[in-house]
C-alpha cells in the first residue's frame, strides 16, 4: 500500500516538473517572439522612415542672402569740408576774472590773453593761402632785385639785372667771357667779379616759380645746366657755387676743359644751344662783336646770319623770347645792328662804357 503512494506522489512531483518546465519554455519563447516582432517592427518604421525621406519632394524655403554693406572711405575734399565746418565755430572765450575767497590788500588781474588760434582745427583755406605764399616767394611783394648796377631796381612784378628790367618766368643769361670783353667791361668801371655779383643777386632773387640757366661762351661754350633748373634754395645755391668757382677767368675756353663744348659756330652755336631750353628771357652781355670759324677760319659771323639764325630759333618757341642786350665799350656799327635785334624782340640795348 505504501509502495503505491510513493508511486502516486513521485508521478505526481514528476508532472509539475514537466509542467513548470513548459511553462519556462514558453515564457522564454514568447519571450524571444516578442523581441523579434519589435526589431521587425522597428525595421519596418525606419524604413519606411528613410524612403519617405528620400522619396519625399523637399519643400521650398526661401532665404534672404546677407547684404555687404561698405562704407566708401573718406575723400580728402569730405577732410577738408570737415575740417572747415570744424574751423567756422566761434572761438572760446575767457570772461571769468580771477578770484580769491580771503580779502586781500590787492586785486587780483584779469586772465592773460591767450593765443586760442593754436588751439583750434586749421582753416584749411588758411592753410593753403600760407602754403602758396611760401611758394610764390618774393613775387608777393615783387620781384625787383632791389638797386640794380648802374641804376633801377625797386620792387615790382619784374627782374632788374644790370639796370635792365624785364619780366618772365624762364630765365637765361649769355656771358660772352672772352678777354676783349672782360678787358672792356674792366675799362667801363665793371670789373669781373661785380658782373659776377650782380648775376648771383639775381638768381637769389628769383622766385621758386621760375626756371634759370646760364651759359659762359667765348666760341666755345659751358653751361650751368643742360635745361633750364627750377630756382629752388637747393639750385640756387648749386648756381652761387658754379658762378664764383667755374667761372672762366682766362679769356679762353678750351674744349678739353670739363663741360665745355667744342663750338666752331661762335655765337650762333650758343644760341642754338639756348633756344633749346625754350626761355622766354634771353640777356647776352657782350662787347657787340663775335666771330666763328667754319672750316677753321675764324671770320666775323656776318649780321645777316644772326638775324636769320634768331629769326628760325624765335619761331620754334610758343612765343618769342623777349632779347636783352648789354654791351661794353661797343662799336657804333654793333651798337646799331643790336639795337634793331633786342627792339625786334621786345628787348633793351644798353651799351656802357666809360
Amino acid at each position: 500500500m505504501s509502495l503505491r503512494i510513493q508511486a502516486a506522489d513521485h508521478r505526481s512531483r514528476r508532472a509539475v516538473e514537466a509542467k513548470e518546465r513548459r511553462q519556462a519554455l514558453g515564457l522564454l519563447a514568447s519571450t524571444l517572439v516578442g523581441a523579434v516582432i519589435v526589431v521587425a517592427c522597428s525595421g519596418v518604421v525606419l524604413g519606411t522612415i528613410a524612403l519617405v525621406k528620400y522619396y519625399r519632394v523637399p519643400e521650398a524655403v526661401f532665404e534672404v542672402p546677407p547684404k555687404e554693406i561698405r562704407i566708401p572711405p573718406k575723400t580728402p575734399q569730405h577732410q577738408m569740408n570737415v575740417a572747415k565746418h570744424e574751423a567756422s565755430r566761434p572761438k572760446p572765450t575767457f570772461t571769468q576774472k580771477l578770484v580769491s575767497t580771503i580779502p586781500t590788500e590787492f586785486a587780483l588781474p584779469d586772465l592773460p590773453q591767450v593765443n586760442l588760434d593754436q588751439m583750434l582745427p586749421l582753416d584749411p583755406s588758411a592753410l593753403v593761402s600760407d602754403q602758396i605764399s611760401s611758394l610764390v616767394g618774393s613775387a608777393g611783394i615783387g620781384r625787383g632785385l632791389g638797386n640794380g648796377l648802374l641804376g633801377g631796381g625797386g620792387s615790382g612784378n619784374g627782374m632788374n639785372f644790370m639796370g635792365i628790367r624785364s619780366e618772365g618766368s624762364r630765365i637765361l643769361l649769355l656771358f660772352d667771357v672772352s678777354s676783349s670783353v672782360v678787358n672792356k667791361a674792366s675799362s667801363a668801371g665793371v670789373p669781373l667779379e661785380t658782373i659776377q655779383q650782380e648775376t648771383i643777386k639775381l638768381i637769389k632773387g628769383l622766385p621758386v616759380d621760375t626756371r634759370f640757366s646760364i651759359i659762359q661762351f667765348t666760341q666755345n661754350y659751358k653751361s650751368l645746366s643742360a635745361d633750364l633748373t627750377v630756382a629752388t634754395t637747393k639750385n640756387k645755391e648749386t648756381a652761387e657755387s658754379w658762378v664764383q668757382t667755374e667761372w672762366v677767368t682766362s679769356g679762353s675756353m678750351s674744349s678739353a676743359s670739363r663741360g665745355v663744348v667744342r663750338n666752331e659756330r661762335g655765337l650762333v652755336g650758343v644760341l642754338e644751344a639756348g633756344f633749346k631750353m625754350a626761355p622766354d628771357v634771353i640777356w647776352i652781355i657782350s662787347d657787340g662783336s663775335f666771330q666763328w670759324s667754319p672750316g677753321g677760319t675764324i671770320s666775323n659771323i656776318p649780321y645777316d646770319e644772326i638775324r636769320r639764325s634768331i629769326d628760325q630759333m624765335q619761331s620754334t618757341l610758343p612765343r618769342p623770347a623777349v632779347l636783352h642786350f648789354i654791351a661794353f665799350e661797343s662799336k657804333p656799327e654793333d651798337e646799331g645792328e643790336w639795337k634793331r635785334i633786342a627792339n625786334r624782340f621786345r628787348g633793351e640795348f644798353k651799351s656802357i662804357k666809360r
